[in-house]
């Protein structure tokens, strides 16, 4: 019999969601209105140490109403990372102002701060630094380049969940900051995000315009424009539940990351999450790059892990890549993004799922090596 199929990430759904669901259900209140979404935006507030927090549709939604609520406009730039999910751009382009790509650190992933500096122009309005793959920024750093040009930071924290820079957790680090709730990340709500931000002025006005910028003082009166980018309250219940287990969740994370370097064979080619000694990652994907990759070695090479029950995915494209953002590649993304891929990680990944997955890639790596 074959061994059974290790996906690339699986949302772990327990007991405590399914009652706080139901109880959701029982309440009558399943739109977004109800007691779920309130309890789910204070709690996130504290754990992240921020002032307010704001649940939304989902995180692409969450990157919009924060730089609709900084006001963008045509003209406008906003320096977002070459290697990234799309999100990050496209959230920049919904205004109309125009993403700038930057390049990235080797080791990080992370946003380059010379590359962030020599790109800043009279239009430039924000720098929205990606915590990717669940590692932080060198926020230190940025935050000097903004405060030198009068810029806001808006941290793309998607990936990021309880991750930690100088003993800090992301959310908390900017003007604002966008996680996400897809059923592949730390926590989930199925689609979902949430805003944070210690600014409440800048707290009102999203919150303003996520409802459709209603009129607080004439029910159904709109003088602009706004978004419906709410979240249920079914879907705020399973998020409350999820957050009472994030740092079980963060530490089985953690101990899989361990299990990966007892059993892959690293070296000066071969490399998996490397971290900063100032940062906690919250290790949302195992990240494995092999130097002699190209992408065709390294499809063949995800091919080969998949005949062998084994699922895996490549690193992000770069936007530069894309039609829609096009232009010269930027070398340090374009290289990882040829070399990197991800490895299964989620709650009940076993040590024996990790051997069984760790011999493969070292076998296979071997066996394909072009040396």
């Amino acid at each position: 019999m074959s061994e059974p199929f290790i996906p690339i990430s699986r949302p772990f759904i327990g007991a405590r969601e399914r009652e706080l669901v139901l109880d959701a259900l029982d309440s009558g209140w399943v739109s977004s209105i109800g007691r779920y979404i309130d309890e789910f935006e204070d709690r996130f507030a504290r754990y992240c140490g921020t002032e307010y927090a704001l649940a939304v549709s989902n995180g692409t939604t969450g990157l919009h109403l924060a730089l609709a609520a900084l006001g963008l406009r045509p003209g406008d730039e906003v320096i977002v990372p070459d290697l990234t999910f799309v999100a990050t751009a496209n959230a920049v382009a919904y205004t109309g102002a125009t993403p700038v790509l930057a390049d990235v650190e080797p080791d990080t992933l992370c946003l380059d701060v010379a590359s962030v500096r020599s790109l800043i122009t009279p239009r430039t309005r924000a720098i929205m630094p990606v915590h990717l793959y669940g590692h932080p920024a060198d926020m230190d750093a940025l935050a000097a380049v903004a405060e030198a040009h009068g810029l806001a930071i808006i941290e793309d924290a998607a990936e990021a969940h309880g991750a930690e820079y100088k003993g800090r957790r992301v959310g908390g680090l900017g003007k604002c900051a966008v996680f996400s709730f897809y059923g592949n990340k730390v926590i989930t709500t199925g689609e979902g995000g949430m805003l944070t931000t210690d600014d409440r002025a800048f707290y009102q006005r999203a919150r303003r315009l996520r409802d459709h910028a209603m009129s607080p003082e004439k029910r159904y009166f709109h003088d602009e424009r706004g978004f419906n980018y709410r979240i249920t309250n079914l879907q705020a219940a399973l998020g409350v539940a999820q957050l009472e287990r994030i740092d079980e969740f963060l530490g089985r994370r953690a101990e899989i990351m361990d299990w990966y370097r007892a059993e892959i064979a690293a070296g000066e080619s071969v490399r998996l999450n490397r971290v900063k000694n100032w940062a906690r990652s919250a290790f949302w994907m195992v990240c494995l790059e092999v130097d002699w990759f190209d992408e065709a070695r390294r499809a063949a090479f995800m091919q080969a892990l998949k005949a062998r029950g084994i699922d895996t995915r490549p690193y992000f494209c770069t936007m530069s890549s894309m039609p829609m953002y096009r232009q010269k590649p930027l070398p340090v993304a374009a290289r990882k993004a040829q070399i990197g891929l991800n490895l299964p990680s989620y709650f009940e990944l076993t040590r024996d799922d990790v051997r069984r997955i760790g011999a493969s890639v070292n076998r296979l790596l071997r066996e394909l090596s072009p040396a």
